[in-house]
C-alpha cells in the first residue's frame, strides 16, 4: 500500500474572452491534453454553477479542472508530460488568469 498522500490539483482558468464558444473550447482541450495520464485517479473540468451564488462562492473563473493523482511523483511526472506542456502553448494566450490549487489527501 501507499502511504504518500495522493495529490489533488485544482485549476481555475479566467478567459480573455469568455464567450460560451471560449469556454466550450477550453473544455474540449482540457479533455484532450489533460486526461488519461500514468497516476491520474480522477479528471472532471465544469464550469460555475449559475445557482451556486451565494457570498461565500468564488466564481471569478469560466473553467475549473479537478484532477487527483496517487502522489507527489505522479503529479510531478504530469507536470513535465509533452502533451501537458502542449496544451499549456495552445491556451495559454486565452488565458486572463491562472489560479492553481495543490493540496495533500490524507483520507
Amino acid at each position: 500500500m501507499n502511504s504518500a498522500p495522493r495529490i489533488a490539483h485544482t485549476v481555475y482558468f479566467s478567459l480573455h474572452d469568455s464567450s460560451p464558444a471560449n469556454v466550450q473550447a477550453l473544455l474540449g482541450e482540457c479533455q484532450k491534453y489533460l486526461n488519461n495520464h500514468p497516476g491520474l485517479e480522477f479528471f472532471a473540468v465544469g464550469t460555475p454553477h449559475p445557482d451556486l451564488d451565494r457570498p461565500v462562492n468564488d466564481r471569478a473563473f469560466d473553467v475549473c479542472l479537478n484532477t487527483v493523482f496517487t502522489d507527489l511523483a505522479a503529479h510531478d511526472a504530469y507536470q513535465i508530460e509533452p502533451r501537458h506542456l502542449e496544451f499549456i502553448e495552445r491556451n495559454k494566450p486565452s488565458w486572463k488568469q491562472v489560479r492553481v490549487f495543490d493540496s495533500n489527501l490524507e483520507a
